[in-house]
């Protein structure tokens, strides 16, 4: 038997350390926050559980499925008929299938075609070796057409990435769009799965599941320091106290591991240092009406500074309506220093704008969370870029959702990454 600390109970984490506790070793799950799930915890959103930040299951998230059978709430499972819509040019046009593309006014026919091959044969690639070296801009623009990506895309990007809108993998956005794409009934119908309870049945799930095969979750614990002796990982030093490693996986955000690995040689230092990301402020609201009938709202507007909303409820019924409106952005931006006050005023002003039939009046509720270490950037040729999940010190994973490349962060990739990490250190451990 191993002893294996790991560190963060986001899903990457408790898929860990939930397989580790399978095969048989002693293990001790480390959390800062009071609570497991990470991105993917709920709060009480005035009686409704909901997630801190939206989620939402693909056909093609397998190690969900499979770890959800392994718990034995497989038949939480629920799948709904849901779609994509753009909001520009003061109206909202669905899309997403071919009825959608061919009816949107603002592409001429040329553009219509180029597009719709695009999508339609990204869907069907086996990989995307051969665009690995293209940024997102220079693959839609070659695919696509300029005009296309001037009108679809730009915006989007920049309200993401802002000044690293042009360095975004073409990879990691056709991976995305794949992932989207094969979630179909139809080829005219979309449709994306939830969990019943939301991703805290899965995750509570986890957590019982190492409970009841002896491991121990420590919450409200930040881990300060891996402990190295002779080159191999000792113990972790966590909410002042000490924990004994035969193995440590570290699921914590890259930008933190430094300060808590300084055994790390410079030039690793430098490799973890150089991986970027972007924060992210994401509001709830809690209507009385809806705002429309889709699941995913991009927007595309010179005047509006958000790149679209996610009306939950549109996926999940949970009573009211449920928005999430989220605002990537450099945590450089001076936007970032705003007040949750002054996000909620702007961002409900924007949804008044897309339905002019809301008022004040049917605002119930609104939220506001931060991440400051939300969504890294993938650049091309970004999985050179990322250091080998076992460091030179022996015993020690590190890996966050930045290793899930060219996929993009996911319950279903987190499970996928935990796994192979617990098993991987137990290998080690002997």
């Amino acid at each position: 038997m191993s002893r294996i600390v790991v560190l963060g109970a986001g899903p990457m984490g408790l898929a860990a350390a939930q397989r580790a506790v399978r095969l048989g070793h002693q293990v001790d799950l480390i959390e800062a926050d009071d609570k497991v799930g990470g991105m993917a915890g709920h709060f009480d959103f005035s009686g409704v559980s909901i997630e801190r930040f939206y989620h939402f299951i693909c056909k093609s998230d397998a190690p969900t499925f499979d770890l959800m059978a392994e718990l034995g709430i497989a038949d939480k499972m629920r799948w709904a008929d849901t779609s994509m819509a753009y909001y520009t040019h003061g109206k909202v046009h669905r899309w997403g299938d071919p009825i959608s593309l061919l009816r949107y006014p603002h592409l001429s026919l040329v553009e219509k075609f180029r597009t719709g091959l695009q999508m339609f044969l990204t869907t069907k690639a086996r990989n995307f070796d051969s665009i690995e070296h293209l940024t997102s801009r220079e693959w839609i623009e070659s695919g696509s057409g300029k005009s296309v990506y001037d009108k679809l895309w730009k915006r989007l990007q920049q309200l993401k990435f802002y000044e690293f809108a042009d360095h975004v993998s073409a990879s990691w956005i056709a991976t995305r769009i794949k992932r989207i794409g094969n979630s179909r009934k139809s080829i005219f119908q979309e449709q994306l799965g939830y969990i019943e309870g939301g991703s805290e049945t899965l995750v509570e799930a986890i957590a019982d599941d190492i409970r009841h095969g002896g491991g121990r979750i420590h919450l409200g614990a930040p881990a300060e320091r891996v402990l190295v002796e002779d080159g191999r990982v000792r113990a972790v030093r966590a909410g002042g106290r000490e924990f004994a490693a035969d193995a440590v996986i570290a699921t914590v955000p890259i930008p933190l591991v430094n300060q808590l690995v300084p055994d790390l040689s410079p030039a690793l230092q430098e490799k973890y240092a150089a991986i970027r990301n972007i924060g992210v402020v994401c509001l709830l609201f809690k209507l009385r009406k809806s705002v429309t009938p889709h699941f995913w709202l991009n927007i595309v507007a010179d005047d509006i500074e958000i790149p679209g909303l996610i009306e939950f409820s549109n996926l999940r019924p949970v009573g009211d309506t449920i928005v999430y409106v989220p605002y990537y952005m450099p945590v450089t931006q001076p936007k970032w220093a705003w007040t949750d006050q002054q996000f909620i005023d702007e961002a409900f002003g924007y949804i008044k704008r897309i339905n002019p039939n809301i008022t004040d009046a049917d605002r119930i509720d609104a939220r506001v969370g931060r991440l400051r270490y939300a969504q890294p950037i993938c650049e091309p040729n970004f999985a050179d870029k990322l250091p080998p999940i076992q460091t030179p010190i022996a015993g020690l994973q590190i890996a966050d959702t930045c290793y899930y490349y060219p996929e993009d962060r996911g319950v279903a990739e987190s499970i996928r990454l935990g796994r192979r990490m617990a098993e991987s250190a137990v290998a080690d451990s002997f």
